[in-house]
Formats: C-alpha cells, sequence, structure tokens
C-alpha cells in the first residue's frame, strides 16, 4: 500500500508519500509544492494542479490523506480551500480514495492529544518513520503525520 498526506495551501502544499512494505513504513517523498506570491491567485492554482498531478503520476498512491479545512476570520481561507478544491479534484480524476482528518484527529492519532504542539506532533513523525533529522519544511511533516493517521486507521500502528 501506497499513501499521500496532504496539507493543503496555496503558498505551500506539503506532501508526504509512504509506502507500506513487509509491516514497515517507508518514506519515499516528502516536500512541498510552493507557489509565487507574485503570480495571480488562478495561476497558482493551476501550478498546484500540474504539480500535484506530476507527483501522484510519478509515485502511483493507492490512497490519500487530507487535512480539513476549519474556517477562521482570516483574508486567505477562500484561497485555501479553492487550492483544497483543486487538491480533491486531481486525486478524484486520478480515482484515487481520500480520507479527511481534522487537525485534532491528527494531532490525538499521531501525538496521544488532539492539543499536541508542533513539536510533539514533530516527534512522533520522527519516532513512527525512525528518522534522524526532521522533515524540512515542516508543511511536509505536517503531510507525514496526515498520512500517517490513515495508516494508523488501516492497522499499521
Amino acid at each position: 500500500m501506497r499513501i499521500i498526506g496532504i496539507d493543503p495551501g496555496l503558498a505551500r502544499v506539503g506532501y508526504g508519500i509512504i509506502d507500506i512494505k513487509k509491516e514497515k513504513k517507508i518514506i519515499l517523498d516528502c516536500g512541498v509544492i510552493e507557489t509565487s506570491k507574485d503570480k495571480k491567485e488562478e495561476f497558482r492554482l493551476f501550478e498546484i494542479f500540474k504539480d500535484l498531478n506530476e507527483l501522484i503520476d510519478h509515485w502511483n498512491p493507492n490512497i490519500a490523506a487530507v487535512e480539513k479545512f476549519f474556517f477562521y476570520k482570516s483574508s486567505r481561507t477562500i484561497s485555501v480551500v479553492q487550492a483544497r478544491g483543486v487538491i480533491m479534484m486531481v486525486l478524484a480524476s486520478k480515482h484515487i480514495k481520500v480520507s479527511e482528518y481534522s487537525p485534532a484527529q491528527i494531532k490525538l492519532t499521531v501525538a496521544g492529544t488532539g492539543k499536541a504542539s508542533k513539536q510533539e506532533v514533530l516527534e512522533s513523525v520522527m519516532y513512527n518513520l525512525k528518522l534522524n533529522k526532521p522533515p524540512k519544511p515542516d508543511d511536509s511533516a505536517d503531510a507525514l503525520a496526515i498520512a500517517l493517521t490513515k495508516l494508523n486507521e488501516e492497522g499499521f500502528n
């Protein structure tokens, strides 16, 4: 089984790809899709569309886990929701089953408490994936936490 975890955003979309082989979790890739503030929003959304398609075509994940978005009073809310829509559309076009998780669910599953700090989640990701150094940038570590949440649900603790 191969999973892609995705942390949606307009400026940066975090991703983490984990493979399960003989009950072991192996990181294949993690990083971010970045878009430039200097570009118009529609071109940034298209860049996410194009780059995520390429990423999925390269790694061929079976399933996806995506962080749910909660509305905040922010000028960025609509842009992030639009980026998330592009992400969901790409996954649907590739016939990839998607599971969605709230930030509290991810923290609870990965770090043991729904109010875990970013540092606690990062340490849990490193422990679960047997990493010597933290994945960079933070958005990729968040995406790995999202993928681990789905893997836990599937019974791969």
